[in-house]
């Protein structure tokens, strides 16, 4: 490798920042940008300001300042075919191209994927018409799931116990056009039972390389209730997950999937998220994403010794099977901080304080997501605004630490959950 290589990030969330911060400690690295970025990201590298969905002009930038490595962050631009644009160009790009990155972008089609491979997944249908959906909901006895089959930023996903509340639900996503042209198809699931875990892996079309375990918290509120969001916090390792299961996921989940990519004609290179359900039966699949996950990214990567950068290029190069990954073996605990009212309206521009009084505690980094600088001020400008990340001895002693920085941390209307990795520590 040369003297070191321009890298451009595309995205401005919690994920981004977290990745921005990992690779911003490479030796590799020489100029990192990220496009658009937040006020964390600021401290890790040179922000711009271009839109993560507008490719032709981040496809000018990175030629314009001999970029080497695009690394693109949301599931946006990649079904809208970032990768395969700036590949076209000659330059290499992290995550899966246009084609593959179907498998989060529709689920119909991952449904369908699912059940040519044998995958275990949830029992569920199709549908197109508010009609037909109406009619088969209005027939289930037992819980159902109702998702948008389109990105719908994590919030397109209904749990209702009482069928008449997943009429409601198909209704909002198809009738009402909550989530626009995402939910002109949606999926109706049955609802599956047991603990939730996020899978995440290194993927180069051949090979695997699995991450380290984590469990998300969706819902808004404590004890997982209410609405559900793009995520409340997550630790790492989720110790539902045990060794053994672990095997199994990779060799009847994820080795399927890449196998079954492959066979499209659509080799899978990137991140591959699987959010499976650990049920009485073994892990079935929830739905599987094309990137990091937010929050997920936060303890996993605050745990990841290893060189970020060279693992990404070996990813684009396919020599993954030459790269071997160093974790702290020490837990770690993300607590997102959130605007009041998100998931639903929120205001934005409020002052942050407290940020580097947090920061000074041992081991605890703040992630930045819905963050701008103003004047010289740091204001939210999301609905997730922080994901106040911790390592400890121990998961308890994590979270302590991620609480006590949170504590410190005040902007008007700021809410958190108050439980986050409260299932593991019950565990032990």
């Amino acid at each position: 490798m040369s003297d070191g290589m321009n890298v451009l990030l595309i995205g401005s969330g919690g994920r981004e920042h977290t990745i921005a911060w990992k690779l911003a400690q490479s030796k590799n690295l020489s100029k990192l940008y990220i496009a658009p970025g937040n006020a964390g990201t600021a401290k890790c590298g040179e922000n711009v300001p271009i839109g993560a969905t507008d490719i032709d002009k981040l496809l000018d930038f990175a030629k314009q300042k001999t970029i080497e490595l695009v690394v693109v962050g949301p599931e946006d631009p990649l079904a809208a075919g970032a990768v395969d644009a700036f590949e076209a160009a000659g330059i290499k790009a992290f995550g899966p191209g246009k084609k593959a990155a179907r498998l989060e972008a529709d689920k119909a089609f991952a449904k369908q994927l699912m059940r040519s491979s044998a995958i275990s997944n949830a029992e569920g249908r199709i549908f197109d018409r508010f009609k037909e959906a109406k009619a088969y909901i209005a027939s289930r006895d037992d819980a159902v799931v109702v998702k948008a089959a389109g990105l719908a930023k994590g919030k397109g996903v209904f749990v209702c116990d009482d069928p008449a509340d997943g009429i409601l639900a198909a209704e909002k996503i198809m009738c009402d056009k909550t989530f626009g042209a995402a939910g002109d198809k949606i999926i109706v699931e049955d609802k599956l039972l047991g603990e939730e875990a996020s899978i995440l892996a290194f993927v180069d079309g051949r090979n695997i390389y699995v991450m380290e375990s984590s469990q998300d918290h969706k819902p808004i509120g404590d004890g997982d209730t209410g609405p559900n969001t793009g995520g409340m916090g997550a630790y790492s390792p989720a110790l539902v997950v045990t060794d053994e299961l672990m095997s199994q996921i990779s060799r009847e989940i994820l080795v399927p999937v890449v196998d079954a990519m492959n066979r499209n004609g659509t080799p899978y290179k990137g991140v591959l998220y699987a959010g499976l359900m650990m049920t009485s039966g073994g892990p079935r699949v929830l739905e599987f994403n094309v990137r990091f996950g937010d929050p997920e990214t936060q303890p996993i990567l605050i745990r990841l010794k290893s060189d970020l950068l060279e693992v990404l290029l070996a990813v684009c190069d396919g020599t993954l099977d030459q790269v071997s990954l160093v974790w702290d073996q020490r837990p770690s605990v993300c607590v997102v901080m959130a605007s009041g009212g998100y998931p639903g309206d929120y205001e934005r521009g409020k002052k942050i304080t407290g940020l580097n009084e947090a920061e000074q505690i041992q081991d605890v980094v703040v992630f930045h997501a819905g963050t701008k600088s103003q004047n010289d001020d740091i204001v939210t400008n999301g609905g997730r605004v922080l994901g106040v990340t911790a390592l400890g001895e121990t998961i308890a002693v994590a979270k302590e630490r991620a609480y006590e920085a949170v504590d410190m941390i005040k902007f008007d209307g700021a809410y958190c959950r108050r439980d986050i990795a409260e299932k593991a520590i019950k565990k032990r």
